[in-house]
């Protein structure tokens, strides 16, 4: 073989030894594409297809193309017991995986350790990967090799049909590894479903609970003591955070109740909410849901003299003469109102529950 002729595309591992070949055989190889001067007769690549490389059959062998090259050269090609031991060891970390799995589960069911879970979550994971590597190392042609540049014109049919036959030709070589591929379906089930136990600390499914409130037909408002309000409470221009009486704690519920004072007559709510104010010697007293339409963040600040509500977090602002609509920031819609009444006894009820749901919005909201 020339010392001059180039070599790329080998990788280490056991190649098979083949004979030195004369010019005159070089020349014969540039007719046929039978065989490169380093490849053996005897081994698998001894028909090399031109295609592989980007050469129409009948075309010469371009110079720019090293003939010593072989694509379907993987690193125990040629030692059965070698791509046997390169099996097992890969089966051995994906067991690793398994039984970090496992493992994972069971610390689960016992009351959990963020620690330990943490560490065979890690450790499987890792696993995974270097067999997933090793396959790929040992297992499969994955060297460099030189193609053809060809004409740079639009492909031909022949090309377009040498691409897709090269797609295929990668799923042979994991096709003949059945050992594997079961190995890899057992390991990725049970390690796939093991890794789906912490879901579970994300607490209850929400069902509707993003939909409704603890508010609900004549139910009283009560402050953050627990404590019924009356009309009276609240004075001119001030605002209280009430609750829902049957569930004082729920963070849905949390609600502003607001005492327009001297604006009360600029407060101006359509028809069907004519009813859903008090009206006080001291002023109009109307409630908004407190949680913010943006992020949820609980809205607490009033500008007594634009009446305004405005959510800290990042400054929505909303018209309370306007029934909330947001006058600025990034709310995309108004803060739900709520419908009052005064009940027998002198205390504020809720006349229904919210008629939408409170907080920003979520997928499939309504």
């Amino acid at each position: 073989m020339s010392t001059d002729q180039p070599t790329t595309g080998h990788r280490p591992g056991p190649e098979p030894a083949g004979p030195h070949y004369s010019e005159q055989d070089h020349g014969e190889q540039e007719q046929l594409f039978d065989l490169p001067p380093s490849t053996s007769p005897d081994s698998e690549s001894y028909h090399l297809d031109p295609t592989h490389f980007g050469i129409e059959p009948g075309e010469p062998w371009p110079e720019d193309v090293p003939r010593d090259q072989d694509d379907t050269w993987w690193r125990y090609r040629d030692d059965p017991a070698g791509a046997r031991k390169a099996e097992i060891k890969i089966a051995f970390m994906w067991i690793i995986t398994l039984l970090c799995g496992l493992g994972l589960a069971v610390i689960y069911v016992m009351g959990g350790d963020p620690q330990i879970e943490g560490g065979l979550l890690a450790l499987g994971f890792f696993c995974l990967g270097v067999g997933f590597v090793w396959w790929a190392r040992d297992l499969l042609p994955g060297h460099d090799v030189t193609a053809s540049r060809g004409h740079h014109s639009q492909s031909t049919e022949a090309y377009r049909t040498t691409v897709v036959a090269s797609l295929g030709r990668g799923l042979e070589p994991i096709a003949r590894r059945p050992f594997l591929g079961k190995a890899l379906g057992l390991v990725g089930g049970v390690f796939g479903v093991c890794i789906l136990f912490p879901l579970a600390s994300l607490g209850p499914r929400l069902h509707n609970g993003l939909a409704k409130t603890a508010w609900g037909r004549n139910t009283r408002l009560v402050d953050e003591n627990g404590r019924p309000v009356r009309p009276s409470d609240i004075d001119p221009n001030g605002i209280l955070t009430v609750f829902p009486q049957t569930n004082p704690g729920d963070p849905q519920g949390a609600t502003l109740l607001i005492n327009l004072g001297p604006a009360s007559n600029d407060y101006k709510p359509p028809l069907s909410r004519s009813t859903w104010k008090i009206d006080t010697p001291s002023g109009t007293i109307v409630a908004f849901s407190k949680i913010c339409t943006h992020a949820g963040c609980p809205v607490g600040l009033y500008n007594t003299i634009a009446h305004e509500l405005v959510c800290p977090c990042h400054q929505s602002t909303f018209n309370v003469l306007q029934d909330c609509k947001p006058v600025f920031g990034p709310a995309p819609r108004s803060l739900p109102q709520l419908a009052l009444a005064v009940d027998t006894d002198g205390y504020l009820v809720s006349q229904t529950g919210y008629d939408q749901p409170v907080g920003p919005g979520y997928w499939g909201r309504g």
